[in-house]
């Protein structure tokens, strides 16, 4: 199941990233490397700092071909994509609702504090984002008033809760994944937002 997750994630984050620079009307080399970053770039850093090298996507291809197949797909079906922001709003939340999970879970395997596990969740979960959108000159989601990393540090918080009623982990990783995705959902729906810092002299 958590391969599974990571997979499904990996290609969410891969068909966001090639939407995002198909509507800054790149190349398809462009496009392909958006993707690629956006896929890896959050676990990329996380391993990093962890000390687990190589990293994830260089031990294992099915990553690899699973953003290709991502990036393919996303060219060929762009016409039926007309909604693109919907589009990518739906392939940003999976993915941010995915890889929050794999990120705890890499910390807990280096059994470290479920604190740097949840930011170890978030940063998996937002800076392929925050990569993405900085090459494709735009003000990282993750910066604006949206609520989005917020919502992983929720994630992460009704994880470690679930996880000390020693419920199934399939289970706990759905429960946990569905919840984030609902709540980005809903705070997209209803315009949940942070209100900004106004710095006055």
């Amino acid at each position: 199941m958590f391969y599974l997750l990571d997979i499904i994630g990996t290609m969410a984050f891969a068909m966001s990233g090639a939407l995002t620079a198909m509507n800054k009307k790149l190349d398809p080399f462009g496009v392909f490397i958006i993707a690629f970053v956006t896929a890896v770039g959050g676990g990329t850093l996380r391993d990093v700092l962890i000390g687990r090298t190589p990293v994830g996507w260089m031990r294992d291809l099915n990553y690899v071909y699973v953003i290709t197949l991502g990036f393919l797909l996303t060219i060929i079906f762009r016409k039926r994509l007309d909604k693109l922001r919907k589009s990518l709003a739906l392939f940003d939340t999976i993915g941010l609702g995915v890889f929050t999970l794999i990120g705890i879970q890499k910390g807990i395997e280096y059994n470290l504090h479920p604190v740097i596990c949840i930011a170890l969740g978030t940063l998996t979960a937002c800076f392929g984002g925050v990569i993405r959108d900085i090459l494709c000159t735009e003000i990282p989601v993750i910066f604006r008033k949206e609520v989005y990393a917020t919502i992983c540090i929720l994630g992460g918080i009704v994880f470690f809760t679930l996880r000390t009623m020693n419920i199934d982990n399939d289970i706990l990783y759905i429960i946990t994944s569905l919840f984030i995705i609902m709540v980005r959902l809903l705070a997209k729906k209803y315009k949940w937002q942070l209100s900004p810092i106004n710095h006055k002299r």
